[in-house]
Formats: C-alpha cells, sequence, structure tokens
C-alpha cells in the first residue's frame, strides 16, 4: 500500500475508535464488561462463521468465471481478492478503490488484464443486480420502520435504491442498446464544455467512449456465459444472506431474544444502503447512528445496544480490512492460462 492508503487506514482506525469512545460516553461499563460476561460466545462464533463465508463466496464466484479461462487459478488466490476489497473499499469514498485494486492483485497472479477485467464487470453486475433485488424485498418489509426511526434519512434510502438501480440499467442499456445509450451519453454529457476547456472537454468524451466501447465488448462475452452468471446469482444470494444475518446473531450473542429474523435481516440491508452513500469510507459515522437508531428497540439495554454496534462495526468492517492487510502480505501464485500459456 502508498503512503497515503497507510495515512487514511491510519486515520479510519483513530476515528473508529474516537466514535466507539463516544458511544460509550453514557454507558455503564461495570454493565458492559457484565454483557461480556454473561454473553454467548458460540452464537458469536456463527457470527464470525458468517463473515467467514460472506467472504470466501465471493471467492467462489471468482473461481466460477475463471474455471475456464485459468483452470489452474488457486483457490488461496481467488479468496485473496475479496480480502484485498474489503481493505480498499473500506479505506476510499463510496467503496472505489475495491474494484482496481482486485485488478492489481489478479495482474500480480498472471491473469490478462482484459480478462481480468472482465472477470470482475460480471462479478460487479451479478452483485449489484442482487443487491437491489434484496433491497426491494427489504424495503416492502422494513422500510415503515425505517421511515418512522430514521425520518429524514429514509430518503437517503430511496436515494440508494434509485442510484443502485441506475447503475443496472445503464449497464443494460450498454448491453441491449449500445448505439442508442452512446448516443445519449454524448448528449448528456455536452454541458461539460461549458465547464472546462475544449480539449479537456474531448479528452473526458474519449475517455468516456473508450470505456463504453470496452464495457460492450465484455458484455457480449457475458451473454454467452448466462450458465455462470445464474450460478454466480445464487452464489451471490447466499454471500449476502450471509451478511445480512449478522446483526440477528449479535443479538443471540447477547441474549436478547424474540428478535423476528426476517425483520433483522431487512434493516440490516437498508443500513447497507444507507452507508453506501455515505463519502466518508466505510461509512464511518453513518453506519454506527443507522445502526444504533434502526436496533434500539430490539432491547431496553442501553449498553447492549452499544457492545451490539461495537461488535457489528468490528465483524463487517474491521475484520475485513486486517484480513486484506494480511492478504497483501501473502504472495499469489502465477497462472497458466486454458492454452497452458
Amino acid at each position: 500500500m502508498s503512503r497515503k492508503n497507510w495515512l487514511v487506514l491510519t486515520t479510519m482506525l483513530l476515528l473508529g475508535i474516537g466514535i466507539f469512545a463516544y458511544s460509550l460516553r453514557d454507558t455503564n461499563l461495570q454493565q458492559i464488561s457484565a454483557d461480556l460476561a454473561t454473553m454467548n460466545w458460540g452464537w458469536f462464533l456463527v457470527d464470525l462463521l458468517c463473515i467467514c463465508l460472506y467472504l470466501i463466496f465471493e471467492g467462489v464466484t471468482v473461481k466460477i468465471f475463471m474455471a475456464n479461462r485459468y483452470p489452474n487459478f488457486t483457490w488461496k488466490d481467488a479468496i485473496r481478492l475479496p480480502l484485498i476489497e474489503q481493505l480498499f473499499n473500506g479505506i476510499t469514498p463510496f467503496s472505489t478503490g475495491g474494484q482496481p485494486a482486485q485488478l492489481v492483485a489478479m495482474l500480480q497472479s498472471g491473469v490478462d488484464g482484459g480478462i481480468a477485467s472482465s472477470v470482475l464487470l460480471m462479478k460487479f453486475v451479478v452483485f449489484q443486480s442482487m443487491i437491489v433485488v434484496n433491497f426491494v424485498i427489504s424495503l416492502l418489509i422494513g422500510f415503515h420502520y425505517i421511515e418512522e426511526k430514521l425520518h429524514v434519512l429514509a430518503l437517503l434510502v430511496i436515494f440508494g435504491f434509485v442510484i443502485h438501480l441506475s447503475v443496472i440499467v445503464a449497464l443494460l442499456m450498454v448491453m441491449y442498446w449500445y448505439n442508442f445509450t452512446k448516443r445519449l451519453m454524448n448528449i448528456v454529457i455536452k454541458p461539460v464544455r461549458w465547464f472546462v476547456k475544449e480539449q479537456r472537454y474531448q479528452e473526458i468524451k474519449d475517455s468516456l467512449n473508450e470505456k463504453l466501447d470496452s464495457f460492450y465488448q465484455e458484455s457480449i462475452k457475458m451473454k454467452s456465459e448466462y450458465g455462470k452468471l445464474v450460478k454466480v446469482a445464487v452464489v451471490t444470494i447466499l454471500q449476502l444472506m450471509a451478511y445480512y444475518i449478522i446483526p440477528y446473531f449479535i443479538l443471540l450473542a447477547l441474549n436478547v431474544h424474540g428478535v423476528s429474523l426476517i425483520m433483522a435481516m431487512s434493516l440490516h440491508t437498508l443500513i447497507f444502503m444507507i452507508i453506501s452513500l455515505f463519502p466518508i469510507p466505510g461509512g464511518t459515522g453513518g453506519a454506527e447512528y443507522s445502526f444504533a437508531v434502526l436496533f434500539t428497540s430490539f432491547t431496553t439495554s442501553h449498553s447492549k445496544l452499544v457492545l451490539a454496534m461495537l461488535l457489528w462495526r468490528i465483524l463487517t468492517y474491521y475484520f475485513g480490512m486486517f484480513a486484506g492487510m494480511f492478504a497483501l502480505m501473502v504472495k499469489p501464485d502465477k497462472v497458466k492460462n486454458s492454452m497452458g500459456v
């Protein structure tokens, strides 16, 4: 990692410590200790298994896509990718660093750049699609609750959904209405000319057209691999389920019973959408606030609510980042393609 990345990582860790300390300001530390002493560590281990499965399932999707391209692409390298993704998603605004970091990791393994881009693109399309599907279901189940608890922030949930849906619609338009989409894009970016010099405008236009052409070429390959896309869609659903169920098991670990599994998973899905809108890496601040507000009705104990939030944040954010730091130290295996080259 670069010095800048280390600086951001250190800053996010310090900010996280600050938020944890602030969350504990009105909490009886003796009660926190008592809650930890009576905690059901069996359920917490189930939670730990869930976050591990979340990462492993993403490795499975990589393995599925790489099967006929690089048959000897190892499981070690397949699992290494989502760990690196977690680290760089966690230290960049709007989780924008994960995709480039995965591309670099695949190049380090000897994977052709075009193939690596294609695999990551297909993985991204399927993941975004499944997020939208899960979100629609969760919106129907839990939006009335989030609207009551978060008020104005409920609009952010809808806004987040619109953004994710727009991404999928845009990608589908490129895949199936390429010429129309290209003309539309060139019309939409014309106002940029009002704010930048002509040379800069042409550079932006050429870059966008190049990326659009590249995506279209990759989409042609995607259309011929529907079988793989279906398999990956199923694995991705399992991956997201393993992630969304984490708060439920945390509450059980803290001996909070009578919690609706469906509601807990639905609220976590909505929190996932809220986090994606916060420009601070990892949605820091917004993530903790959303969890505390939405899950407060599940327990009357303030100490258990704060402890649940801390455990949830450690598992869903910091665990992945530290695992990613370890993955960076693991030397990738060099691969050969299906032709043995």
